[in-house]
């Protein structure tokens, strides 16, 4: 095709009967703003496989390497760990299994993210609360996995010492910025599309190196340990429970945040598809972490006083047992923890700058903008974001750390977002109004804040944030009960605050409580994408095929 016909070629037919072909021009500002709405959102063109792909390979990130393999080196913590992490991993597909269909039908087919079921539900307050809420999660999640690939590097490559202003640190921190401008530079060229096809070449690879390594691992002689072994060094135990249930719990509550889960939600062809790519998505989930959980026990299996006295540590104990295998493994686990921050790493660039998208499409149709300025908007937001999490992560927040600050954060929101999938006319109360909502983010926010006065009021008296670090002195940051406790109690308060406030304000405002509290800009729906009709017209799969065109041609 010629350069000029550049962008799409819309297909119509169906019952496999052939199509009318139509090829829109660049100058077609109906189409530009189909081209641009597929950039974001990859509409209605994934299929089962290809969701299951890139859900499994943008969820395990360069972390699984190290945090899974901390439970099974733990041995306070040991099965229990393991498994809880595994499980808590893998259940956020599980129940966007049953969210997934009814986010997305109360949200419309234009949506992108559950921000824009927020504002759709509520109004604009809980659209930015859940933006805010949102972006702040991933923004952790992407900083933790810039920690998490710049250290694999370092442990692989004796650049270990992370000192600041260490040679080794510029190192480390160099690793950051390649990887992240290289994921940038496809996504700002093909956006979502590009991260759901990168995912699935990804998670094939990843599969296939797992298997590599575990056959390598087990073999060398150096990391064979008789069964007696392998059985003191695991066990069930009553830390291990803990753990558990604070993973599981703080897990589902933060990927309940995570827009780049989300996006996977629209992106796939039908509910069907969804369904199933998600399935199998999580079922790879589980046993990746499972993989390395066990890893880790084989580590402290084969050396357990080296852990007891912490010359070896078990956030590393994977490394432990590739120490004795030649140098071409290391490399071959360099390609496989950089697969796997790469499909991280993209996922979550597109996932924050979706929060925005809506609005922004909204804006350039409301005054004539080209929609590609939406492009030129998310590069930049991606940019900047990168740049300040790139000299974020030179600081070596240790990762558990800080996605247990994100996943607090989530959890004091994620009952009054999803509380609305309820109907006022069945639920009463219970289907929160958004002045109701807002005050119970609110409410999860002070209950933690209380929870750490309570705890110990004279470290939380005069900074009572510094709590949300779940500083409680266990023997590992997601360990002990005042932690799990603080993951049980924090929803439950929000949710009955949510249930409260929402009372509240249906009795004082009366019928206008069920409407927005304040509504400014432009409609959630992209109208009129082309030819006069919805956007839904133009996602229907049964009807339609939208292909994209690169530049020489397709």
């Amino acid at each position: 095709l010629p350069q000029k016909m550049r962008n799409f070629i819309v297909a119509r037919g169906e019952d496999g009967k052939d199509a009318d072909i139509t090829v829109a021009t660049e100058g077609d500002s109906k189409t530009s703003l189909l081209a641009t709405d597929f950039f974001l959102s990859a509409r209605a063109s994934t299929g089962s496989f290809g969701i299951a792909m890139s859900y499994f390979a943008s969820g395990m990130g360069a972390w699984v390497v190290y945090a899974s393999a901390e439970m099974g080196a733990t041995p306070a913590i040991s099965w229990l760990g393991v498994l809880g992490y595994a499980s808590a991993s893998a259940g956020p597909a599980l129940l966007i299994v049953w969210l997934g269909p009814l986010i997305r039908e109360q949200s419309g087919e234009e949506a992108f993210t559950t921000a824009d079921f927020s504002r759709k539900r509520y109004g604009r307050v809980m659209q930015v609360t859940c933006m805010v809420v949102s972006f702040f999660y991933m923004y952790i999640y992407l900083v933790a996995e810039l920690t998490s690939i710049s250290n694999v590097y370092g442990w692989l490559t004796n650049q270990s010492n992370f000192m600041q202003g260490t040679d080794s640190e510029s190192y480390t921190t160099g690793i950051a910025v390649v990887v992240g401008l290289f994921t940038i530079a496809y996504t700002c060229i093909a956006g979502l599309p590009a991260s759901i096809v990168t995912d699935k070449f990804q998670g094939i690879m990843v599969a296939a190196l797992v298997l590599l390594l575990t056959i390598a691992v087990c073999a060398s002689p150096e990391n064979q340990v008789s069964h007696d072994e392998f059985k003191e060094a695991s066990d069930f135990t009553e830390d291990g429970a803990y753990a558990a249930i604070t993973l599981i719990i703080a897990i589902l509550c933060a990927e309940m945040f995570n827009q780049a889960t989300w996006q996977r939600v629209w992106a796939s062809k039908d509910t069907k598809s969804m369904r199933n790519g998600f399935f199998l998505g999580s079922f790879l989930v589980f046993l990746l972490m499972t993989f390395f959980g066990i890893m880790g026990l084989i580590s402290y299996a084969k050396d357990p006083e080296s852990y007891e006295n912490f010359s070896k540590l078990a956030f590393l104990s994977f490394f432990d047992l590739l120490e004795p295998l030649p140098e071409g493994w290391h490399i071959l686990t360099l390609v496989f923890v950089t697969a796997l921050a790469a499909s991280s790493i993209d996922s979550l660039q597109n996932g924050m700058t979706s929060v925005f998208s809506s609005d922004l499409l909204a804006i350039c149709k409301a005054y004539g903008f080209s929609p590609s300025l939406v492009k030129i908007i998310s590069c930049i937001v991606m940019v900047v974001t990168n740049g300040v999490a790139i000299k974020q992560s030179a600081d070596r927040y240790d990762v558990l750390d800080l996605f247990l600050v994100a996943d607090l954060v989530c959890a004091t929101s994620v009952f009054p977002v999803f509380l609305g999938l309820l109907d006022e006319k069945k639920w009463g109360i219970l289907s929160p109004t958004e002045g109701g909502a807002f005050m119970g983010c609110l409410t999860g926010i002070a209950c933690v804040l209380v929870i750490g006065l309570v705890i110990d009021y004279d470290t939380y008296k005069d900074e009572p944030f510094e709590y949300f670090w779940l500083n409680n002195g266990a023997i590992c940051a997601l360990c002990g009960t005042d932690t799990m406790w603080t993951f049980i109690i924090t929803p439950l308060v929000s949710l009955a605050g949510t249930v409260v406030f929402t009372g509240f304000d249906i009795a004082i405002r009366g019928d206008n409580a069920r409407q927005p509290i304040f509504e400014f800009g432009f409609p959630l729906e992209n109208e009129e994408l082309a030819n006069g009709g919805s956007s839904q017209d133009f996602i229907d799969t049964k009807e339609q095929k939208v292909l994209e065109v690169d530049e020489v041609g397709a």
